[in-house]
C-alpha cells in the first residue's frame, strides 16, 4: 500500500476504481451540535425526499494504517436487511452485508486518508478530507449527506451530523460496514508483510501487544509518527528500523 489516496467508486453495476494524490492541505470543518430527539425524527422522515447518502469512517483511535471512510446511497426499491453499526456485527455477517451494499445500492464510494495525511494534517482534519473524498466520489450528487458523529466535513450540499447514526440511519450503517471490511482487509494484507505487529488481530489498535511489539521492534512505515506511542518509539529507535517480510512461494 501507498500513501497514494485509494477510492472506489461504483453504480449499482459498474465499478470503478483509481488513484488520487491530493496536495496536503487542510480541510475546513464545522461542528454540528447534536440532533435533538424530536429534530432527528423530522430529519430521517425527509429522507425519503431526498438523494440522501450515508459517510462513515473507520479508523481515527489506530496507530497504523489510514482513516478509510465510506459515502453509500442506498436504493429504496432494493432494501438491505440487517443494516447495523459495523461494530456490532460479526465479521462474517459484515462481509455478506459488504457485497449487499456493493450490489444494491445506487451509488458508493470508498476513500481514504493517508498515513503520511494523518501525520501532516492531524487526524480529525485528515477524517474530514477522506469523507470529501467519498462524498465528491459519488457517482451521483446527493441532496443531503448525513453524517455520522458530531462534526460535518464542508460539503457542496447540505449535511448533517447525526450521533450514534450508524445505529439510526441505514445509509450511515452501509457506509460504516464498507469502510470497515475495507479497512480490516487492508490490515490483514499489511500483516503478510508485517507480521511482527500482529495487525490481522488488532487492526492497528494500541493492544498491549501491538505496543510491545513497538517497543521489541520499532514502527514500520505505516505507523503513525503524530500518535504517541509510535513517537516514542521513533525517540527509541531513532529511525524506521522494519523492513517488510518477503514471502517467496
Amino acid at each position: 500500500m501507498t500513501d497514494d489516496v485509494k477510492v472506489h467508486r461504483t453504480t449499482r453495476k459498474t465499478a470503478v476504481s483509481n488513484g488520487v494524490t491530493s496536495p496536503a492541505v487542510k480541510p475546513r470543518t464545522r461542528v454540528a451540535k447534536a440532533t435533538p430527539p424530536q429534530m432527528a425524527f423530522d430529519l430521517f422522515a425527509d429522507i425519503a425526499a431526498d438523494l440522501t447518502c450515508g459517510v462513515d469512517e473507520v479508523g481515527r483511535g489506530p496507530l497504523a494504517g489510514p482513516v478509510v471512510t465510506a459515502a453509500v446511497i442506498l436504493d429504496p426499491s432494493r432494501p438491505i436487511k440487517g443494516l447495523a453499526d459495523s461494530k456490532k456485527l460479526t465479521a462474517l455477517r459484515r462481509e455478506a452485508l459488504y457485497e449487499e451494499i456493493v450490489e444494491r445500492s445506487l451509488a458508493f464510494c470508498i476513500a481514504e486518508a493517508s498515513v503520511a495525511e494523518i501525520d501532516s494534517l492531524n487526524i480529525l482534519h485528515a477524517t474530514m478530507l477522506a469523507m470529501q473524498r467519498a462524498v465528491n466520489g459519488l457517482s451521483r450528487v446527493p441532496a443531503l449527506a448525513l453524517i455520522d458523529g458530531n462534526r460535518c466535513p464542508v460539503l457542496p450540499m447540505r449535511a448533517e451530523a447525526v450521533i450514534k447514526g450508524d445505529d439510526k440511519v441505514p445509509a450511515i450503517s452501509a457506509a460504516s460496514i464498507l469502510a470497515k471490511v475495507t479497512r480490516d482487509r487492508q490490515l490483514a494484507a499489511l500483516h503478510e508483510e508485517f507480521p511482527q505487529y500482529g495487525f490481522d488481530e488488532h487492526v492497528g489498535y494500541g493492544t498491549p501487544r501491538h505496543l510491545e511489539a513497538l517497543r521489541t521492534h520499532g514502527p514500520s512505515p505505516h505507523h503513525r509518527q503524530s500518535f504517541a506511542p509510535v513517537r516514542d518509539a521513533f525517540e527509541i529507535f531513532g529511525t524506521l528500523t522494519v523492513s517488510r517480510v518477503v514471502r517467496t512461494s
